[in-house]
C-alpha cells in the first residue's frame, strides 16, 4: 500500500475528489458533503452545518483507500484546507511520502494553495499530482498555469497534472491512471527499520483500550510488539491491529494502521504522540538544526511551531549561524539526525523546512560557544551521518548512535559495545599520556594514575575503554596507568643504600620498624622501593635488600637437609622473625618444601 495526502485552498474540491476516486465519503470530519464539485473544506465556513458556528473550521482528518487499476492499494489522507488548520494539515501530510494538490479552475491560486504549497515543499515531498478541480465551471488553462509556475519552485516541479471534474466525472480515469503511476513510482522503505507511528486521531478500540491511527512510513508493526508510547516514554503492547482497514497479525510502512494498545486508556493518548520502538530513537528536547526561511536565523521570531509527523510542539529559537539554530522544544520528541521538519512562525503565516543537525547538542555557557557552535555546524550536511555524530561526541555506546538514526562508521574504534572516532581516539591518549606524567612528577612515591580518576578526567563513560586506550610505553597494573619506567625518585634510592649499608655485616638482621623511619624507609618510600624491586617486603615488618631470599636460598642449600627454622636463623645469623619470614616466602615460591623434620631445598 501506499498513501497521499490531499492539499489545497478550501473549497478547492480536495474531498469531492477523494469520493470521486474511493465511493462513500469517509469518516473524519463531519460536516455533511456540499452537493456541487467543491464540497470539502468550504464546507468549514458554512453556519449551521456539521454543529459548528460559522467560521470554525474542522480539526479532522478524513482517510479513505482505494485499489487502482494495477491492483495497488493507495490510502488517502484527505487534510483540511482553512488557513485555521494548517496544524491539522501538517499532521496529516507530514509522513506521507506523495500529495495531490488540487487547484479549483473557477477560483485558480489561492493563498492556502500558496501556503499549503510551501508547507508540502518544506516537508520535503517531491512526488505528487496537480489536479485542476472544477473544470465543469472555468476553463481550466489559466489555473494549470498559474499552478505549474508555482511548482516550477519546488520540488514538486515535476508533477504530472490532471484536469478534473467531480460533478461530471471527466478527467476522473485520467487522475486514477496518474496516481497508479504515482503510486508505482514511489519507493518502498525498509520493513525492518525502527517504527515511528506519528497519531493523528485516536478512538477507543474493540478491547477498550486506545485506538491509534496514523500512517506508518517506515518498519513493521505486529501484534504483541512492545513500543513507546512518546512523549510519556511508557512501554505498551499492542493488543491488535489493522492495516487499511483490515485486521492483520502485522503490518508494514507505507500504509495505514490503527493499532489498539493494551490497558492503555483512549484518554492518556492524544493526536501528536508516537508510538516507537525501543531504543531507537533519541527522546531529545533541544536540537541544532539547519533553517530553511532564505534570511539569517537572527531575524526570525524566537517563539515558531514545530511540526513533525503529527506532532505540533511550541519552540524557543536561539540563533546560531546565518542559517541554524538551537530549539528548546516544550515537550520530548522521538528524533533521528538528518529528520526533516517544518518550522510555522504562525505570526507571519510562514513556514520551512528544518533539518535536525544534532539531537544532543552540546551546552552553551561559555563565551564564544555558540560561535564556536555554529563554525562547526556550518560544515555539517542536512543529513549528518555516523562519521560526523561520532566525530563531534568523540565516543558513543553502539546503542546511542543508532538511536540517532545512525550506522557505524567503518573506522570507528570498537571497544566492547562502544565506538570511538579515530582521531578522538588518539587525542585521548596523549591526554592520558600527559596525565600519567604529571602524576610522577607530583606523586613521585605513589606514581601510576588510578583508573576511575584516569576515566573522569577524560570524561570517559567506562573504565574498560581507559584500559583500551592504553598501549606502550603506558602499562596497566594493580588498577593504575603506569607511564615508561624510570626507577625510583633519588631519595628512595638514597633510601635504600642506607639499609644496604646498615646490613652489610649482618644482611640477614632486617631493622625493626622504627630504625627504618630513621633511615628514611618510611611507609611511602619502603611503597616505591618495593615498586621499583630496590627492596624485599616480608609480612608487615621485615625488610631486607632486594635479592636476600636467592643469598637466603644458597646458604641454607648447603645446610643438612632437612633443617629447623632454629637452625636456619642461626646459619643466616638472624633472628627466629626474619627466618620464619624468608622461609615463607621461600615456601611461597617453591624454592622450600616443608617435611615432616622441618624444611628442605629441593634437589639437595
Amino acid at each position: 500500500m501506499q498513501v497521499v495526502a490531499t492539499a489545497g485552498h478550501a473549497g478547492h474540491g480536495k474531498s469531492a475528489l477523494v469520493r470521486a476516486l474511493t465511493g462513500p465519503r469517509p469518516a473524519g470530519r463531519d460536516e455533511p458533503a456540499d452537493p456541487g464539485d467543491g464540497a470539502d473544506d468550504g464546507a468549514d465556513d458554512r453556519a449551521g452545518q456539521g454543529g459548528r458556528p460559522a467560521g470554525v473550521p474542522s480539526p479532522a482528518l478524513e482517510f479513505a483507500l482505494t485499489t487502482l487499476p494495477s491492483g495497488r492499494r493507495l490510502a488517502f489522507v484527505d487534510v483540511p484546507g482553512h488557513e485555521r488548520a494548517v496544524a491539522t494539515m501538517l499532521a496529516g501530510a507530514g509522513p506521507v511520502p506523495a500529495v495531490v494538490l488540487a487547484v479549483a479552475a473557477d477560483e485558480g491560486w489561492m493563498p492556502q494553495s500558496e501556503e499549503h504549497l510551501a508547507a508540502i515543499d518544506a516537508l520535503g515531498v517531491r512526488n505528487g499530482v496537480l489536479v485542476v478541480t472544477r473544470s465543469d465551471r472555468a476553463d481550466p488553462r489559466l489555473a494549470l498555469r498559474q499552478a505549474r509556475e508555482r511548482l516550477a519552485r519546488t520540488g514538486l516541479r515535476g508533477a504530472e497534472s490532471v484536469t478534473v471534474s467531480a460533478l461530471t466525472g471527466a478527467g476522473i480515469e485520467e487522475l486514477t491512471a496518474a496516481l497508479d503511476r504515482l503510486a508505482g513510482r514511489l519507493p518502498v522503505p525498509d520493513p525492518a527499520a525502527p517504527v515511528r507511528l506519528w497519531a493523528d486521531h485516536v478512538g477507543r478500540g474493540p478491547g477498550g483500550g486506545a485506538l491509534v491511527h496514523g500512517t506508518l512510513a517506515a518498519g513493521t508493526i505486529g501484534v504483541d510488539d512492545e513500543l513507546l508510547l512518546m512523549p510519556a516514554g511508557r512501554r505498551v503492547r499492542v493488543r491488535s491491529a489493522e492495516a487499511g482497514g483490515e485486521p492483520c497479525a502485522r503490518a508494514h510502512g507505507v500504509t495505514r494502521v490503527a493499532v489498539e494498545l493494551d490497558g492503555v486508556a483512549p484518554a492518556r493518548v492524544a493526536r501528536g504522540m508516537a508510538l516507537v520502538t525501543p531504543d531507537r530513537w533519541t527522546a531529545t528536547g533541544c536540537v541544532d538544526v539547519r533553517t530553511g526561511f532564505g534570511e539569517a536565523s537572527g531575524r526570525l521570531a524566537r517563539r515558531m511551531t514545530l511540526h513533525i509527523g503529527a506532532a505540533a510542539v511550541p519552540v524557543a529559537l536561539r540563533p546560531l549561524g546565518p542559517d541554524t539554530a538551537r530549539l528548546t522544544l516544550n515537550t520530548r520528541l522521538p528524533l533521528h539526525v538528518g529528520d526533516v521538519a517544518v518550522l510555522r512562525d504562525p505570526g507571519r503565516r510562514a513556514v520551512a523546512r528544518v533539518s535536525v543537525l544534532d539531537v544532543r547538542p552540546p551546552t552553551l555557557v561559555r563565551r564564544g560557544d555558540t560561535a564556536a557552535r555554529a563554525r562547526e555546524l556550518a560544515s555539517w550536511p542536512d543529513r549528518p551521518g555516523g562519521e560526523v555524530v561520532l566525530r563531534r561526541h568523540g565516543v558513543l555506546h553502539r546503542a546511542e548512535l543508532a538511536g540517532m538514526g545512525c550506522a557505524p562508521p567503518a573506522d570507528a574504534v570498537r571497544v566492547d559495545g562502544w565506538l570511538a572516532d579515530p582521531g578522538h581516539w588518539e587525542a585521548l591518549y596523549q591526554r592520558l599520556a600527559g596525565l600519567v606524567a604529571e602524576r610522577a612528577v607530583s606523586r613521585p612515591l605513589a606514581p601510576g594514575l588510578p583508573l576511575e580518576r584516569a576515566r573522569l578526567r577524560l570524561g570517559l563513560p567506562a573504565c574498560r575503554l581507559v584500559e583500551a586506550l592504553v598501549r606502550p610505553p603506558l602499562r596497566v597494573a594493580d588498577g593504575r596507568v603506569h607511564g615508561p619506567d624510570q626507577g625510583p625518585p633519588p631519595h628512595v634510592v638514597v633510601a635504600v643504600g642506607r639499609l644496604r649499608e646498615e646490613l652489610r655485616s649482618a644482611p640477614f638482621c632486617a631493622p625493626l620498624p622504627e630504625r627504618l623511619a630513621e633511615l628514611g624507609l618510611t611507609p611511602p618510600v619502603l611503597d616505591a622501593a618495593e615498586r621499583a624491586g630496590a627492596i624485599l617486603r616480608l609480612g608487615d615488618d621485615v625488610v631486607l635488600p632486594s635479592g636476600a631470599d636467592r643469598e637466603a636460598l644458597r646458604i641454607l642449600g648447603a645446610l643438612p637437609q632437612p633443617f629447623s627454622v632454629g637452625r636456619a636463623a642461626q646459619a643466616l645469623g638472624t633472628d627466629r622473625r626474619v627466618a620464619v619470614a624468608l622461609l615463607e616466602h621461600l615456601d611461597g615460591q617453591g624454592l622450600t618444601q616443608r617435611v615432616a623434620d622441618g624444611r628442605r631445598v629441593p634437589g639437595r
